[in-house]
């Protein structure tokens, strides 16, 4: 069983957005209902915004409903990352975590043959109207803290969808994601390509637009889309480029190349 979650961890690991560190990895969880979600690194020129593996699965296990109680990376687990599951485990009052053995905490990634079979939180070909679903998408949202609500919706060039929603650490504010950003790790993660519409929608604050590291991530794993926000009424349309003006791409550090 955990080798099923290495596999599909391996597999997460190609899709990884590294143009900075060059070096892919991803992360899988099996949830307490027997499901599974899988997650890729996602990289940013503005560092800190950068979406770990590890980070990403745990998002996305949020938004399936699940808790997660078995995890696989495609590389030995960090002192940091044990910290992190553990705080997750107390929050949820989940017992000890199941790892893989030593010997096979790392496993090179290969290109899979299509899209994850354990990804289940994909909207697919999702009938109905973008900025709707997205609606729909917030009442996923794990929000204990704040109890602001968003969800999101990216949707590839082919017109898959996947959904996203913001999902805290009960813990640490500071490691929650937004549902943009969920829905992006979504995105890849199930093997979508490139992306030409983001829907967003926050019951709380209509009409309310991402954040500025939103933006930013957006900027750089989905250039040029289309931005459609749920405004409860008749949805409001930007894009990404009017979003964030002149954003920085991270061309110009060193080493860095498109991924």
């Amino acid at each position: 069983m955990l080798d099923d979650l290495l596999r599909l961890a391996a597999d997460a690991a190609v899709r990884a957005h590294v143009p900075y560190s060059r070096r892919p990895a991803g992360a899988a969880m099996r949830l307490a209902d027997g499901r599974t979600v899988a997650a890729p690194r996602l990289e940013n020129a503005s560092f800190p915004l950068t979406i770990p593996a590890l980070a990403g699965a745990w998002a996305l296990a949020g938004v399936a409903g699940s808790p997660p109680v078995a995890v696989a990376l495609t590389r030995p687990l960090e002192p940091a990352e044990r910290a992190f599951l553990d705080e997750v485990a107390a929050a949820d009052g989940l017992g000890r975590w199941r790892f893989p053995a030593p010997d096979r905490a790392q496993r090179e990634p290969s290109a899979p043959d299509g899209p994850p079979a354990s990804f289940d939180v994909a909207a697919d070909a999702a009938p109905g109207d973008g900025a709707a679903l997205a609606f729909e998408a917030s009442r996923r949202a794990v929000v204990p803290a704040s109890g602001f609500a968003v969800g999101a919706v990216v949707e590839a060039a082919d017109g898959r969808r996947v959904l996203g929603a913001n999902v805290e650490h009960t813990a640490d504010w500071t490691r929650g994601l937004c549902a943009e950003r969920v829905a992006l790790v979504a995105a890849r993660a199930a093997g979508l390509g490139p992306v030409r519409r983001v829907y967003v929608a926050c019951a709380p604050a209509p009409g309310g637009t991402p954040c500025g590291g939103c933006r930013q991530v957006l900027a750089e794993l989905a250039p040029g889309a289309e931005v459609v926000l749920w405004t409860g009424a008749t949805p409001e349309h930007t894009s990404v480029d009017t979003l964030l003006p002149g954003a920085f791409g991270g061309e110009s550090i060193h080493g860095a190349r498109t991924a």
